[in-house]
């Protein structure tokens, strides 16, 4: 049951959300679209931020989830970085072509949730750098620091999924391919 509550609490905050914007939604606007009291939103979330906290960790989970399938699939490091990086750019691209306004809003919320992005990216780079690590072993990638390769193609790729970015200028994926070539090239020279 409270795991339903709880679905329910966030999927109402995320219509209040899509409507008002996050400076606008209080919790007592929450409780009275779902009728119910103020106090029993407190029972699952302690305040405004932890709501807001767990809608965007349940957003970035959408995007996080499917890269990971990736990260862990069988096939050569090079592949698995390349369809990594181009799913992350078309997974952010869908959901921001598919509804601007709700990306806006969940955007905003998660620039306000700090801490549960800095676990996001966190979790970002630990698949990175698993990928690179393996392609290490497997003799395709020759390098030493592979926490610093994997911040490396995450932060040469930024222009293909950050939302800010996306937001200005949409990329196309000729550029991330040609991007990736480079990043590839430098983790087989070593150099990256």
């Amino acid at each position: 049951m409270t795991g339903t509550t709880r679905e329910r609490i966030m999927e109402a905050a995320v219509a209040l959300l899509r409507r008002h914007g996050p400076t606008k939604v209080t919790v007592i606007d929450v409780a009275r679209a779902l009728g119910m009291s103020h106090g029993n939103i407190y029972r699952h979330f302690a305040s405004k931020a932890e709501l807001f906290d767990a809608i965007a960790e349940r957003w970035l989970h959408t995007v996080s989830d499917p890269l990971e399938a990736i990260a862990a699939a069988p096939q050569p490091a090079a592949v698995r970085l390349e369809a990594w990086v181009l799913t992350l750019m078309h997974l952010k691209l869908h959901k921001l072509q598919d509804d601007p306004e709700l990306f806006a809003v969940y955007h905003a919320v998660a620039e306000e949730a700090r801490g549960v992005v800095a676990q996001h990216v966190a979790t970002l780079l630990g698949q990175l750098e698993r990928i690179i690590a393996e392609g290490v072993v497997l003799g395709e990638f020759t390098l030493q620091e592979q926490a610093a390769a994997a911040r490396a193609v995450l932060n040469a790729t930024m222009p293909f999924h950050h939302p800010a970015l996306l937001t200005t200028v949409l990329p196309a994926e000729a550029e991330a391919r040609a991007v990736l070539a480079l990043l590839v090239a430098g983790l087989r020279s070593g150099s990256l």
